[in-house]
């Protein structure tokens, strides 16, 4: 996944490359919707283990 990231932060021809900041703040909402999914997966787990349980 590290190459696709990479490769999104390219800025097309007929602009300017884009900034560290502008590149970070794209890496880390990025990261923060992969984690919001994987939060969303386990709560999920969660409430089926826990139904499972009782």
């Amino acid at each position: 996944m590290r190459c696709r990231t990479d490769l999104t932060a390219i800025a097309p021809a007929d602009q300017p490359p884009m900034k560290p900041e502008q590149l970070e703040i794209e890496k880390l909402r990025r990261e923060v919707a992969k984690l919001k999914a994987e939060r969303d997966i386990l709560k999920k787990a969660a409430a089926y283990f826990a139904r499972e349980a009782i």
